[in-house]
């Protein structure tokens, strides 16, 4: 399942982030609708707005349907024939929508038979892993293995495909496949955008934490097709929904347990069990100097970012397997975990899994 995601990068930098190519081949950034909608944060919960990908054909009947548009949506998929005033009233959950289920239930059939596809964008997502003879559960912070790239410098205005690359500092974005649908209320308005995320089984990677994982887009190709539905049919994108193993994580706070804190605490990493001295990875420094550097809110480009040497050293590789079943041979991190501290149950009620 998919019930909490991070997406707190400053409206101008997630558009660097999704720079593409064209049918034509040409550099692309992503155009807006309804920007003032997007509201960055470390801690999205469904209901929320969520900024999505979608081929530009779904707004102009005569747009090359390779091009792209950025649009914060509802997350929680309101369905168009959906007779109640209030979206809120919807009776089951659409947060997430399995994969082997998708075309068996008309909320999610429909818009994906008329081509509604789409890309939810994300820093990457969290999941709360299941402690084996007690009520806790450990959030993790799940995202792309990020390369190390050299620094480049201040994030500001790019006038110029060739300088985007200079103001974006490459951090990939988490691109998730999802489904949107559009909703008028009966009594007339304002039309509802909302999406759901597609689910798959967890990869080898993650199946400790949890049994589901969304559907990730590995790569530019990936993304295309998926969002270019007036070129790839629905048979032909479906192919694209699998588990992916290019995904990596670390244990969070359990800060990130009440939807109402949005802080970066909700993605530092936190260590299960004593460190022994190992080198963190270079996805590990990456991500540390890019939350020193970044703000939901504002960004200050004269800030330096910090020296490798005043990284803190951590990295997923230090987690260990976790205390769920003993057979695994887990029963001494099941004894370290029974003498933690008791930690604070989650908040705000998490969707049941998908």
């Amino acid at each position: 399942m998919c019930g909490r995601t991070s997406c707190h990068l400053p409206r101008d930098v997630l558009t660097r982030a999704c720079a593409y190519q064209d049918r034509r081949g040409q550099q692309r950034l992503p155009e807006w609708r309804d920007p003032d909608k997007y509201c960055p944060s470390y801690n999205k919960s469904p209901q929320s707005n969520s900024p999505v990908l979608l081929s530009r054909l779904h707004f102009e009947k005569d747009a090359d349907s390779s091009e792209r548009i950025i649009a914060p949506m509802r997350w929680g998929l309101v369905p168009s024939w959906f007779k109640e005033s209030d979206p809120s009233k919807l009776q089951f959950n659409t947060t997430n929508c399995r994969s082997d289920t998708i075309m068996e239930k008309r909320s999610f059939k429909v818009p994906l038979g008329k081509g509604r596809r789409c890309v939810v964008l994300a820093d990457g997502f969290y999941e709360w892993q299941r402690c084996q003879g007690t009520n806790q559960r450990q959030p993790y912070f799940i995202y792309f293995p990020q390369i190390k790239t050299e620094k480049s410098g201040s994030i500001g205005a790019a006038d110029s495909p060739e300088n985007w690359e200079k103001v974006w500092d490459n951090w990939r974005l988490l691109t998730m496949a999802g489904i949107f649908d559009c909703w008028e209320p009966p009594e007339g308005g304002d039309v509802l955008y909302s999406y759901t995320i597609i689910t798959v089984d967890s990869c080898k990677g993650l199946s400790d934490i949890h049994h589901r994982m969304p559907a990730i887009l590995d790569g530019e190709e990936a993304v295309s097709k998926w969002l270019d539905f007036g070129e790839v049919s629905t048979q032909e994108a479906l192919k694209l929904i699998h588990p992916t193993e290019n995904i990596t994580f670390h244990a969070v706070s359990s800060v990130v347990n009440n939807s109402r804190n949005n802080t970066p605490e909700c993605l530092a990493p936190v260590d299960l069990v004593v460190k022994k001295e190992l080198k963190a990875s270079g996805s590990s420094q990456r991500m540390l100097q890019w939350l020193a550097t970044k703000s939901p809110k504002k960004e200050d480009s004269k800030t330096p970012q910090k020296e490798e040497s005043d990284v803190p050293q951590w990295s997923s590789q230090f987690l260990q397997k976790s205390p769920l079943p003993t057979k695994r041979g887990t029963a001494g991190l099941l004894e370290q975990w029974l003498k933690r501290e008791k930690e604070e149950e989650p908040v705000a009620k998490r969707p049941y899994s998908q």
